[in-house]
């Protein structure tokens, strides 16, 4: 097929075929396809857009671009996570040895920085000899030793996607949702996470300035994981003024060692604990429940355990573990100037970009991929919005190489804030959160709390985190199943559609499954639960349960109101199969 058939079709509003999306990818990743028809192909899906279907076609062909990572030697689910990038986040810094700590393994690929958002491999590399480029065997026995790797993308993860962001980004294309979406998820899937949890930020910071876009974004992305068969949830996040403190490389690396100790700014603290109740939640430890999850990793973060895994990850990629305990270790700048307030009030506004597009110029980032980073540069805020100053009393602490460079940083900055007589409204850290049953899943639930016993309900919201991750492209019917046994266990299943539609698995089916081959035998209560009709078992999981749950009272639910069968009203004659004596 020709591109310019291609071009043609989606200038006038087409739907490309799966081939002939696969056909494009593959020969614009070998330069068979000159730029020019690339670009007008971009720009023709800037203009048109992209249904759900072809973007997960995009996604997945570009994925196949190049290396897909096998993770299938690392026991347990792997769950990655995406940040679309901010003003000050280092986020995997404190949230990698986090959930590491949980029993979680912790196999991540991450990028470098460009503009005004930093990269992590820049700020691993401001630990002393941390190496970030690992071999692919090496980055997965150092997973199964310490259940924790952070390192770069190798150079031939989705080359595809190289070429066409580098197309688009001449091309003002960059800010199509869905090349976007096919962008960030395309490393999702070659990097070969289980489960994958996204953190989209939107404000001032963010690549998305606008709510509404994030939004959009996080949906897009949720959908292709589904489609694609990965449980994926994604959180809309605050990026109106920057995250924690500090904003530079060697600067963030202390503010996350803090945070690993207790310590850390309390915004930086929260999202990571939401984020990692997420990523925990999702490998269906604790039954599910992020609540819980969360609370294993307070825990972790109150007995050193999950700084101790920090200290492990430096240790095993050559830096200096010492750093852990002493981040004076760390590079630091010649000249720090801090700057003061010229009036007094309340901090109303903090220009999130700014104070990034400062950082950069100070050296903490890059404006071509070819600039060096300066690990030691940056800024730290002295103060948040909603915070009240005085007159000469510190914003902002300045991190340079010279004098003359701090001066010039603290011109730019003064202007990023916003300084009033009257305290401004909050702002949620967490502004919302997608999951592939929709937005909010839990408020599903809300309708049948008053039908539902202290004992039943906790079941039935259990029920639901399971729908969260169910994979039905075919019926858009995402069903949950919580299973629990006499001794307290909890099982969760959702259901797993298939092509070739005899091979698809109810959800009941997979969360008894799930409790057999893991001992389980004296089932008590099965929850069942999805939006839309009323999800009564079909006769083939009746007869599952009639075998494997014969006393179990089951609990059905659509959120608007509950029904309660014992197995034997729901099958009444079960199929017996007689054998031999």
């Amino acid at each position: 097929m020709r591109a310019y058939d291609l071009i043609l079709k989606k200038r006038n509003g087409g739907a490309l075929s799966t081939e002939e999306i696969q056909a494009f990818v593959r020969a614009a990743a070998a330069g068979q396809i000159g730029d020019e028809q690339v670009a007008a192909l971009m720009m023709a899906i800037w203009y048109r857009g992209m249904d759900a279907r072809e973007t997960a076609d995009l996604t997945l062909a570009m994925a196949r671009s190049g290396d897909q990572v096998d993770l299938s030697a690392i026991p347990g689910i792997k769950v990655d996570k995406h940040s679309t990038g901010g003003v000050g986040d280092k986020t995997t810094l404190v949230l990698a040895p986090l959930v590491a700590s949980a029993g979680v393994p912790v196999a991540k690929l991450s990028g470098r920085g460009l503009g005004h958002t930093g990269g992590t491999i820049d700020k691993l590399e401001s630990i002393p000899g941390f190496r970030t480029q690992l071999s692919l065997e090496a980055f997965i026995d150092q997973v199964r030793r310490i259940g924790l790797a952070v390192a770069g993308q190798t150079a031939n993860l989705v080359p595809a996607d190289k070429k066409l962001y580098a197309i688009r980004d001449v091309t003002a294309t960059v800010d199509s949702v869905p090349l976007i979406a096919a962008s960030v998820m395309s490393k999702k899937i070659a990097g070969g996470a289980d489960a994958i949890v996204l953190d989209v930020k939107t404000g001032s910071g963010a690549f998305m300035t606008d709510p509404n876009q994030a939004r959009q974004l996080a949906r897009m992305m949720v959908d292709i994981g589904r489609r694609l068969g990965r449980r994926t949830v994604a959180l809309i996040t605050d990026m109106d003024q920057p995250l924690g403190r500090a904003v530079g490389n060697a600067l963030e690396v202390r503010e996350a060692i803090a945070t690993l100790r207790g310590e850390g700014p309390d915004d930086l603290r929260e999202l990571c604990l939401v984020l990692g109740a997420e990523m925990v939640a999702l490998t269906g430890a604790l039954g599910g429940d992020r609540e819980a999850c969360r609370r294993l990793l307070e825990g972790n973060l109150r007995s050193g355990a999950a700084l101790e895994k920090f200290r492990q990850l430096v240790a095993a990629q050559g830096g200096d573990p010492g750093v852990a305990l002493n981040p004076d270790l760390l590079p630091r700048a010649p000249v720090v100037i801090d700057l003061p307030s010229r009036r007094a009030g309340y901090v109303r506004r903090i220009n999130a970009l700014e104070v990034g597009l400062t950082a950069m110029s100070l050296g903490a980032g890059r404006a071509t991929q070819d600039d060096v980073i300066d690990p030691a540069v940056g800024v730290v805020l002295a103060v948040k919005v909603g915070d009240r100053v005085e007159v000469g009393q510190p914003l902002v602490e300045i991190h340079a190489r010279s004098a003359s460079a701090a001066d010039a940083a603290a011109l730019r900055l003064e202007a990023a804030f916003e300084i009033g007589p009257e305290p401004p409204g909050t702002r949620p850290l967490i502004l919302d959160r997608i999951a592939a049953g929709g937005e909010q899943p839990s408020a599903a639930v809300e309708p049948a709390r008053t039908l539902a016993s202290g004992e039943e309900q906790p079941l039935i919201d259990a029920a639901w985190r399971a729908a969260e991750a169910a994979h039905a492209p075919y019926s858009n019917y995402a069903v949950g199943c919580a299973v629990r046994c006499a001794d307290g266990r909890l099982f969760l299943g959702a259901n797993v559609e298939n092509a070739s539609y005899g091979l698809t698995c109810c959800a009941e089916r997979v969360a008894l499954f799930k409790a057999v081959t893991e001992g389980a035998r004296d089932i008590v209560h099965v929850a069942v639960a999805a939006r839309g009709a009323m999800p009564f078992p079909c006769g083939a999981c009746r007869q599952v349960l009639a075998e494997l749950a014969p006393r179990a009272r089951v609990i059905i639910t659509d959120g608007r109101r509950v029904e309660r069968r014992t197995v034997a009203d729901l099958l009444p004659d079960r199929f017996v199969m007689d054998t031999p004596s």
